[in-house]
């Protein structure tokens, strides 16, 4: 197949490279050329994070405040397809992710060309992929995909196990105890069935039905109480991002955001979802369905 295809992403811990590996194997077996491209910041960041300078990204994180990228040196100017691979840092795009979509460089790749989205997380992706959806856009480019995979565990759990993860540098089990953390093995190689899917379209250059089939192939699935729970972070991360953004002690605010986030998860999370289960979700059914379509889809 006479197709060029670019795939590029961001990673640290290299999820996101066996994920890209994975999802595009179906595309070189089928002939197409494929240019894999690794996201790279002037200033990266470390991996393994600490817990101070992981928190320390959040107000330019959630303010979608770009870094300078090291050139990006690809091999072509237009592509057939372009697939991104980016991760959600505080229901936001991640810094790294969030600088290539503001790169001019990058617009003028994607500009009139179809893009696929595949994401990487613990579980909460839907305010992330709303804001690169909406990049993608203003770019003059076409979103015909998304794929957005997950810590599929209970929230709590997740929530220690990735961060066991980030700071060690350790993708095992915690204490031998809690499961592996970050997008399962399984879940990993299945995506190579999501890019037979894509081969098959891009044969075609027929995009209109790609998105519905992925979700029938379950590439994107939304979980209502992480809907819930992450459309009412969203607005509270931003205050927080502000208020630390105009601050001169920034360190000593962003230790408290770090423990209003531990109580909000433990402690506020529950009570609300409790509280929407009697008194909004058995009358809001309507509401709930159009919203689930609305970050299904790949269209506003």
């Amino acid at each position: 197949m006479n197709k060029r295809v670019l795939a590029i992403y961001y990673t640290q811990s290299g999820q996101m490279g066996e994920i890209i590996d994975a999802f595009t194997a179906p595309l070189t077996e089928a002939g197409v050329s494929v240019e894999t491209s690794r996201i790279k910041l002037v200033a990266n960041y470390d991996f393994p994070w600490t817990g101070k300078r992981f928190f320390s990204v959040m107000p330019s994180c959630v303010l979608g405040i770009p870094e300078p990228l090291e050139p990006l040196n690809l091999k072509e100017v237009k592509y057939d397809l372009v697939i991104l691979g980016y991760q959600p840092w505080f229901l936001s795009p991640s810094i790294p992710s969030n600088s290539l979509l503001q790169s001019e460089e990058f617009k003028a790749v994607i500009k009139e060309t179809p893009v696929i989205t595949i994401s990487a997380g613990r579980n909460m992706w839907i305010n992330s992929y709303v804001r690169v959806r909406n990049m993608i856009k203003d770019s003059g480019a076409k979103l015909v995909g998304n794929i957005a995979l997950l810590d599929k565990h209970p929230n709590p759990i997740s929530f220690v196990t990735i961060f066991y993860w980030m700071l060690t540098g350790k993708k095992e089990r915690y204490l031998n105890i809690f499961p592996k953390p970050g997008v399962s093995e399984q879940d990993i190689a299945a995506t190579a069935e999501f890019g037979r899917t894509v081969t098959d379209h891009l044969k075609t250059n027929n995009w209109e039905t790609l998105q519905d089939e992925l979700i029938k192939q379950k590439a994107v699935e939304i979980n209502y109480k992480l809907m819930f729970i992450e459309a009412r972070a969203k607005p509270i991360f931003k205050v927080w991002a502000m208020f630390i953004a105009k601050r001169k002690n920034r360190d000593l605010w962003l230790s408290a955001f770090k423990y209003y986030l531990f109580v909000a998860l433990f402690l506020g999370a529950p009570v609300l979802l409790t509280l929407d289960a009697i008194f909004l979700k058995p009358f809001s059914s309507k509401r709930i369905k159009r919203n689930k379509l609305k970050y299904l889809q790949v269209t506003n």
